[in-house]
């Protein structure tokens, strides 16, 4: 394999408010990837500017980063430059999904569940925000992961607190209806009609809370995969999960995150192109539940890893 892909750059770290969570992921992908023959080398983007990439002689590039200038369109922009292959969505593609408005107003075009929202500006938005979405509602950064920034909010004296908690990451705050079913995610591979969804997930963290100790420090959070869903609802899952990652044009890898209303319902919340790939993880839970391990993953992650200058967004 090492002479297949020669030598490979693993792009960690970074300067997102998800520096900590992609550190974790990058040192994980690394190993598996040296555990295969590969040979794989750290680079911290937070710590090394682009001409030290330019000059590392990477012969391809897994991108371990996550939140901005990695998972934003940024560094796969910088990639493209170089023409140094990477894994993961193309540039469009990373930016777009990375902007949860862009990405629910892409959706809403092609037919796609998603739930109602309200972009805020400023705290005059939140004027007849209860009336139009109820409560509960949920308010979060648009250009954030890992739950950064979110809220939910039970009662209308709470609204201006978590407006000012999103507006701290800066750019524009999102409020969205908040739906009570279960939260699921669907792992994702490949590009256009050739990408597929690996088994969904249902995760159940304490007191319905998946915030970012239960994402990643707690043991908590239970996950349950395959999700405990009907043969039907769980094909019709997966499939709006393919629909809403080719919509966007992603490609490689990525994953979903959907939530089940009260009528058991599924309706799409967010796409990530660059998921966690860290021991509390779930495209490798969903990977393990297609016979697939850690390292497999990683193999086959990195083996499409291209150039994508002319990838954009596409039908269904």
């Amino acid at each position: 394999m090492k002479s297949s892909f020669g030598r490979v750059g693993v792009l960690y770290g970074g300067l997102s408010a998800e520096r900590e969570v992609s550190l974790m992921s990058g040192r994980g992908v690394c190993e598996a990837l040296r555990s295969k023959g590969v040979d794989a080398h750290l680079f911290d983007t937070g710590e090394h500017a682009l001409c030290a990439l330019a000059d590392a002689g990477f012969d391809r590039v897994f991108i371990a980063l996550h939140g901005r200038y990695g998972e934003d369109g940024s560094i796969q922009g910088a990639l493209e430059l170089m023409r140094i292959p990477y894994t993961g969505s193309g540039l469009l593609a990373s930016s777009l999904a990375m902007d949860k408005i862009m990405t629910k107003k892409l959706w809403v075009h092609e037919g796609l569940p998603t739930p109602a929202w309200r972009v805020l500006d400023d705290a005059s938005a939140l004027d007849g925000l209860v009336a139009a979405l109820g409560l509960p509602l949920i308010i979060k950064p648009a250009l954030e992961g890992s739950t950064l920034g979110l809220t939910r909010v039970t009662r209308p004296d709470a609204l201006v607190a978590a407006f000012e908690r999103a507006q701290r990451y800066g750019g524009a705050v999102l409020a969205e209806q908040f739906l009570p079913g279960a939260e699921l995610t669907v792992p994702l591979l490949g590009a256009g009609a050739q990408a597929r969804a690996l088994p969904v997930i249902e995760i159940r963290a304490p007191g319905g809370h998946y915030d970012y100790e239960h994402k990643y420090l707690s043991d908590d959070t239970r996950y349950l995969c395959p999700a405990p869903l009907d043969e039907a609802l769980a094909r019709e899952v997966m499939e709006l999960a393919r629909r809403a990652y080719v919509v966007l044009g992603c490609e490689g890898w990525g994953r979903a995150d959907l939530m089940l209303d009260a009528d058991g319902r599924p309706w799409l919340l967010e796409m990530n192109t660059s998921p966690g790939m860290t021991g509390h993880s779930l495209v490798p839970i969903a990977a393990a539940a297609a016979g697939m391990d850690y390292a497999e993953l990683c193999m086959a992650i990195l083996s499409e890893a291209s150039c994508k200058i002319g990838s954009g967004v596409q039908g269904d």
